[in-house]
């Protein structure tokens, strides 16, 4: 199986691990057998994927898109995912300064705690990458807010 095949199939079992998968039966009307095929590593599993209408199902219902996610990392797209409400109270460089302070230091804290036994596991890799994300998060709302006082 390709890289691109193993890398897709790790996140299919993220999604469907991350919705339940009882939830992730009822939500794509597949079984659990067919469920674990599309992130099955198996060789006679290897050309099986999960339909793109049950991603977007199970996508719906997960706490993050982690097969939309895999597929703009493996062509270079950066996304921006947000949970937070569109008409949440929004601040302002000043707020966006001390955001970014602390996501830094919860990711240096991460870091020295992953690093701590000189292996950074995937669940460590997890928690940095997320970290990662929330930062590139808050400078992008730093950026829009730096370009909307520039106007």
């Amino acid at each position: 199986m390709s890289t691109t095949g193993r890398y897709l199939k790790k996140h299919t079992e993220a999604l469907v691990k991350d919705v339940g998968l009882e939830a992730a039966c009822k939500l794509t009307g597949k079984s659990k057998a067919t469920l674990g095929r599309y992130y099955s590593d198996a060789e006679e599993h290897a050309d099986r994927f999960m339909p793109i209408d049950a991603v977007a199902a199970l996508e719906e219902a997960a706490r993050y898109p982690h097969v939309t996610s895999a597929l703009s990392e493996l062509k270079g797209i950066t996304l921006s995912y947000s949970r937070d409400k569109p008409n949440a109270p929004v601040g302002g460089v000043n707020s966006d300064v001390i955001a970014l302070s602390q996501r830094f230091a919860i990711l240096m804290a991460e870091y020295q705690q992953s690093i701590e036994d000189g292996v950074i596991t995937a669940n460590e890799a997890k928690r940095l990458l997320r970290e990662t994300l929330a930062i590139q998060h808050v400078l992008m709302d730093m950026k829009l807010h730096l370009e909307k006082e520039q106007v």
